[in-house]
């Protein structure tokens, strides 16, 4: 935890969703302040803005050595944006946690959203893994 906030409410919802994937993997969720992830933002994507979360795998190759298919790398989660994100979709901020977790940890794992079938079956695993434990999508 790179800010000031209380995070252990946090890491409780984190730790639900990760406990029920079987195969286990090492990756580090790092919570920042809006200065730090626009700084990592602008720095490695020469984004200059603000962004929720920013995931660093650790081997972007295809080619996976026995070691990197366990460990991952790492997430970068910005508090603040979680919190306005949850209050603009109306729903709860574990929910949001959860789904910058899980929407982190699938890009660590090789998904990817740019193409609409990538985004469906992305999305669709988000989904899922928020839906077991019962974090669920708000309707307005």
């Amino acid at each position: 935890n790179l800010t000031e906030e209380n995070v252990k409410g946090h890491i409780k919802i984190i730790k639900k969703i990760f406990k029920l994937i079987k195969d286990k993997k090492i990756f580090n969720i790092i919570f920042v302040t809006e200065e730090e992830i626009q700084r990592i933002n602008r720095e490695y994507r020469k984004i200059d803005k603000v962004t929720d979360v920013i995931s660093f795998a650790l081997n972007d190759t295809d080619e996976l050595t026995s070691l990197a298919t366990k460990e991952l790398g790492d997430i970068f989660i910005c508090l603040k944006r979680c919190y306005e994100q949850a209050t603009d979709y109306g729903h709860s901020i574990n929910r949001e946690m959860g789904f910058l977790a899980v929407h982190g940890y699938l890009h660590l794992c090789g998904y990817d959203h740019m193409t609409e079938n990538d985004e469906k079956e992305m999305f669709s695993l988000q989904e899922q893994m928020l839906n077991n434990v019962k974090l669920f999508r708000e309707v307005k």
